[in-house]
């Protein structure tokens, strides 16, 4: 009997991960540092959250369905601040919302994809989206990074069959941190159009990329929509997690193929999460502003304290938004380690294991970890547990 298609995948390493610290007693004077999961761990900030409070008590659409792409005005409100953001026209037609950015990626697979097609992924992957393509039937086919944890342009042209439909790209990346450069992301994008392939961009950490000005020209080229699928979430922007509210900027035609997906899965995204979207997105500007700062300061705190780790041996090998990528000095897997960091330094971080191919030895050496939950002193903890390892 054939097995279902959740056996196609391996279990998510956020819930796995949580198990390794599930029952288990830290000292007081070595409390737990957890640099597993990128998500913001804060509520939303106090006049959003009174603005949908208000909301849920006065808005009868708050409790109804709506629209299965979204509700107009955050369509119409996204492409606008999306037309700014990148200096291009971007039309409400092109954007649709979704119950989180994993469901645009999902959805966008579903548009794209039918068994035994391909999907090329630079690795280190996010997993989730490696867990979606297994469980679609969709084959991933891995494109290895340089030393510069950047995709090239000439390796994945070679991994191209007559079954590719996509290729997917995740700047500022998860897990590894890194910006791609615009050159490079603009590659990727001719490199797709010239094949007839979609180029699938995650930029879910857009408000943290360390440059000014648009991260890409992208949505500057005649016919973009044909080309490139951006997903995007309003999770991290307004630390908005447990709402589910994502987006998707492509071709109309595309987005018809989405809406039968999306109706099928959910029929429409929260409601109150969409207001609440709407609400940052017309008053929080200052406010992501400053976490932005705070973000790119912790990020300057790594690249400040990391001669400790270097010293033993340690390598940083991507950083950027909430992510810091490494590689560490042991003879032994990062897999066995991160139990080991659990048990003796009281530190949870993710092995690269989690983010490669099950045949890449790369990824025994490396670790992500996401920086975004501490601050400059518990960044400079950290470095000092790991600098000093038991072991």
């Amino acid at each position: 009997m054939p097995l279902p298609r959740t056996a196609a995948t391996f279990v998510s390493p956020i819930v796995e991960s949580r198990r390794w610290v599930q029952d288990v007693e830290f000292p007081a004077n070595r409390p737990l540092i957890n640099v597993s999961q990128a998500a913001p761990i804060d509520p939303p900030p106090l006049p959003l959250r009174q603005a949908m409070a208000e909301a849920a008590l006065t808005e009868d659409t708050a409790h109804l369905y709506g629209p299965v792409l979204g509700n107009p005005a955050l369509r119409a409100a996204l492409a606008e601040q999306m037309s700014r953001h990148y200096d291009a026209q971007i039309e409400a037609s092109q954007v649709a919302i979704t119950s989180g950015c994993n469901q645009a990626f999902a959805a966008t697979i579903a548009a794209l994809c039918s068994d035994g097609d391909e999907v090329i992924v630079p690795t280190p992957w996010y997993f989730n989206h490696k867990m979606w393509l297994d469980m679609s039937g969709v084959t991933a086919v891995p494109l290895s990074t340089g030393p510069d944890m950047s995709p090239s342009v000439d390796a994945a042209a070679e991994l191209i069959t007559d079954r590719t439909r996509a290729i997917a790209l995740v700047s500022p990346n998860n897990p590894c941190g890194v910006e791609y450069p615009a050159e490079l992301v603009r590659a990727f994008y001719e490199l797709a159009q010239e094949h007839g392939i979609r180029l699938i961009l995650d930029e879910t950490y857009r408000d943290f990329d360390s440059r000014s000005g648009p991260p890409h020209d992208l949505f500057q080229q005649p016919g973009w929509d044909a080309t490139l699928v951006h997903l995007y979430s309003f999770s991290k922007a307004y630390r908005l997690t447990g709402h589910r509210v994502g987006a998707i900027a492509t071709g109309p035609d595309l987005l018809y193929e989405m809406e039968k997906f999306l109706d099928t899965v959910t029929i429409c995204p929260n409601q109150l999460g969409q207001m609440a979207a709407l609400w940052g997105i017309e008053n929080l500007d200052q406010w992501v502003a400053g976490e932005r700062a705070e973000i790119l300061d912790r990020r300057a705190a790594i690249e400040e304290h990391f001669p400790v780790l270097s010293a033993k041996g340690w390598k940083l090998l991507g950083l950027g938004a909430y992510f810091a990528y490494v590689e560490h000095p042991y003879t032994e897997s990062a897999l066995d380690l991160a139990g080991k960091l659990v048990n003796e330094a009281s530190v949870l971080m993710l092995p690269g294991t989690m983010f490669m191919p099950q045949d890449d030895p790369a990824g025994h050496r490396q670790f992500r970890i996401a920086f975004a939950n501490i601050d400059r002193a518990g960044i400079a903890e950290l470095f000092h547990r790991l600098a000093n390892l038991p072991f």
